[in-house]
């Protein structure tokens, strides 16, 4: 009797130890994962701008950085964007700077439903936004470019009782396997184009001028992809063309 009351204890205390592992195990779980999350907060902290929740001009960098590699590695172009909301100056003067940064946030809000899931809006300072169009040819960077200036324009921001008309100025630039531009000379040509298109009106697309066989014509595919994209008809799409 006596062994089995020593045996009968010691797999209580057995079991007792079990237990306070298994407790001390599942702290331990959870504090990794609430390291875990805070990292990954931490990360979208770091690589999102503030106000606008896009990407902000840092991660713009990066993420040029790669792209530029990646055509060198697969020979498929990319386009740069860069967007420039108009007479942003009159917005924060005739309502002020809370509408004002409204008007930043609709516009985000905006870029987020007009462009694919492979394209990467950011902030690149001020009112001015970049966006990068992975393995997009010039002529299709330029057709996205135009229905996102004519749907923002259709896409007015509510204020008080009325509302509020937002334009932007396009310029797209495109690298290529061969074109043998640096990350800030693809980044001065987008914005010689910005520049060009505010000086001839605003609320317009200009694109660099590259004259390849590859940017001369819309593929069947690209066709297809702006249509599921932007949801218009093949007929509309012709008269685009």
């Amino acid at each position: 009797m006596g062994d089995f009351s020593k045996q009968q204890l010691d797999s209580e205390n057995l079991l007792t130890e079990l237990y306070r592992l298994e407790k001390e195990n599942t702290h331990l779980k959870n504090q990794v994962h609430g390291l875990q999350l805070e990292l990954s907060q931490l990360k979208a902290l770091v690589r999102t701008d503030a106000l606008t929740g896009l990407y902000n001009h840092r991660y713009f960098r990066e993420a040029l950085h790669r792209e530029i590699e990646r055509t060198g590695r697969t020979s498929a172009d990319f386009c740069l964007v860069f967007i420039d909301l108009d007479h942003f100056k009159s917005v924060n003067d005739n309502w002020g700077h809370e509408v004002g940064n409204r008007a930043l946030k609709h516009f985000a809000d905006f870029i987020r439903t007009a462009i694919r899931p492979m394209d990467l809006p950011c902030r690149y300072g001020g009112e001015e936004f970049a966006l990068l169009l992975p393995a997009t040819t010039l002529k299709i960077s330029e057709q996205i470019a135009e229905r996102i200036r004519i749907a923002l324009e259709q896409t007015p921001l509510p204020v008080n009782d009325g509302s509020l008309v937002i334009t932007a100025s396009f310029g797209v630039s495109c690298y290529t396997a061969d074109c043998g531009l640096t990350q800030d000379e693809l980044i001065a040509e987008a914005d010689q184009q910005l520049y060009r298109a505010k000086n001839q009106g605003r609320n317009q697309v200009c694109i660099t001028d590259i004259k390849t066989k590859e940017h001369s014509q819309v593929s069947a595919d690209e066709k297809d992809l702006l249509n599921a994209l932007f949801q218009q008809n093949s007929s509309e799409n012709k008269r685009r063309k």
